[in-house]
């Protein structure tokens, strides 16, 4: 009777110890407090002081088109170095695939200096130019896009992409008509996580961003040290709107992903 009770109660605590202060701040988004604790007046004005201050604005827009431009980048050479070891021989792909776990598991603070020393004192890359802030993100996000593609490659027949060139298409159509469309899910996946990982980052962005320019999470970490409470606040709206938007991302992907699937097996009903 026990056990009935307490393995249930397990996942719903692992839940709430890990959605209840994303909670708590969603709630105090729409009031008028100016910290946490003190119960006002519910309010809109966090969301627009979130989407009239010029400065937070300018700060999301620089930090979506960073993400985009990064992930775009790492997902293109993620899913080329997938492709490539997944077709070398046995030593090569185990090569490829160790190789691509160091950044995986080394630190991103230790990442991001050595990025930095690299680029801008060895080879001169002025940070100014957005150059090593970019590499940076590449260099996180791309060993994981390596990673959901990977799984999509071995479930493919890898007697297809011979198939084509035996009928006479060239390696490149073969690569885009045929592989590509299988493994495209995992591509889609890797690129969702680059994104994702690039919003998230911190000390990689901090050692290689332009003075001038700031990512969302060095904004964050430094609005946290100043006086400023109306942006304090309305740094919880965005929180908010971030948290809502890789919900409705999660539930789009998991939908579409049992549709693919509904209609695989009704495919191979008939």
């Amino acid at each position: 009777m026990t056990k009935k009770i307490v393995r249930p109660l397990i996942p719903i605590l692992v839940l709430v110890f890990l959605y209840a202060p994303i909670l708590i701040l969603a709630f105090y988004s729409f009031t008028e407090a100016t910290q946490i604790g003190a119960v006002r007046a519910f309010s809109l004005k966090n969301y627009v002081t979130l989407f009239t201050t010029e400065e937070l604005r300018n700060m999301i827009i620089g930090t979506i088109l960073l993400a985009l431009g990064s992930a775009f980048i790492a997902t293109i050479l993620g899913t080329l170095g997938a492709i490539g070891a997944f077709y070398s021989k046995k030593r090569i792909s185990s090569a490829i695939s160790t190789v691509n776990q160091i950044p995986v598991i080394n630190a991103d603070v230790v990442t991001g200096f050595s990025i930095c020393i690299l680029l801008v004192v060895v080879f001169g890359i002025a940070k100014d130019t957005f150059v090593p802030l970019v590499i940076g993100h590449v260099v996180l996000s791309a060993p994981f896009v390596y990673l959901s593609v990977m799984p999509k490659l071995k479930q493919m027949d890898s007697s297809l992409y011979e198939a084509a060139l035996d009928l006479g298409a060239t390696p490149a159509k073969a690569l885009f008509r045929v592989v590509i469309p299988q493994i495209f899910s995992g591509v889609i996946s890797g690129f969702s996580l680059a994104i994702t990982l690039s919003l998230d980052d911190y000390f990689i962005a901090t050692y290689t961003k332009p003075a001038t320019f700031d990512t969302i999470s060095t904004y964050v970490v430094n609005a946290t040290k100043g006086s400023q409470t109306n942006i304090k606040t309305a740094l919880w709206a965005l929180s908010t709107v971030i948290f809502v938007l890789v919900i409705l991302l999660v539930i789009g992907m998991n939908f579409s992903a049992g549709r693919e699937e509904g209609t695989e097996r009704r495919r191979k009903g008939v």
